[in-house]
């Protein structure tokens, strides 16, 4: 199972010298996901990383990025989007629906499928499916190797999403709460839950 890691939407201060430690222990798929940002805090960032990682970056908006730096990819994050034009790289794309996974998967590398892993099929995690809705998609085919689990995932759904098929998750929240960007300097906690994560999907 792959194991995908999304930056936080904000930047911060000790980001770079966490996201190289992160690549140093074995991360090997990093979304670069900064919504609504100027794109110079982005390139700023990447310029503060070690160039033997870029190639295990993707990167969501600011698209460019990707062939300035020699990234890994892009993201597409709205179903509606149209790849850029003239794009020919790889890309990876999220799905609200199960009927957006036939189409999209033909030319994307993998999908992001918003879940919502809890029992009670009346909670949601945005649009995310309900946990029954996944157990069906699970038995009809739609989960396989190259659909990623994404919305509240964490260490304690992460045997589910392995259960249900789904070849990778995409980790945010889970492992940026255990650093307060405010307050510490230390990331002891954060690498410490990583290792947990790394452990979990391998």
């Amino acid at each position: 199972m792959k194991l995908v890691i999304m930056t936080k939407p904000t930047f911060f201060v000790e980001e770079d010298k966490i996201l190289t430690t992160l690549f140093e222990e074995g991360m090997d798929d990093l979304h670069l996901y900064k919504p609504q940002s100027t794109p110079m805090y982005s390139e700023r960032l990447l310029s503060l990383l070690p160039e033997n990682y870029f190639r295990k970056i993707t990167v969501h908006d600011h698209y460019y990025l990707k062939n300035e730096y020699g990234l890994g990819k892009i993201h597409i994050d709205s179903p509606s989007e149209q790849l850029p034009y003239d794009y020919k790289g790889k890309y990876s794309r999220t799905c609200t629906e199960l009927s957006q996974i036939k189409d999209f998967k033909k030319k994307s590398e993998y999908l992001f499928l918003k879940c919502n892993f809890q029992d009670n099929p009346d909670i949601r995690t945005c649009d995310g499916l309900s946990l029954k809705e996944l157990e069906s998609a699970s038995s009809n085919g739609f989960i396989d190797k190259r659909i990623y689990a994404y919305g509240e995932t964490n260490l304690d759904n992460i045997k589910i999403a392995k259960e249900l098929g789904f070849g990778g998750v995409v980790i945010c929240n889970d492992l940026w709460n255990r650093f307060d960007i405010h307050k510490e300097i230390d990331y002891k906690r954060l690498m410490a839950h990583f290792e947990k994560l790394h452990k979990a999907t391998s």
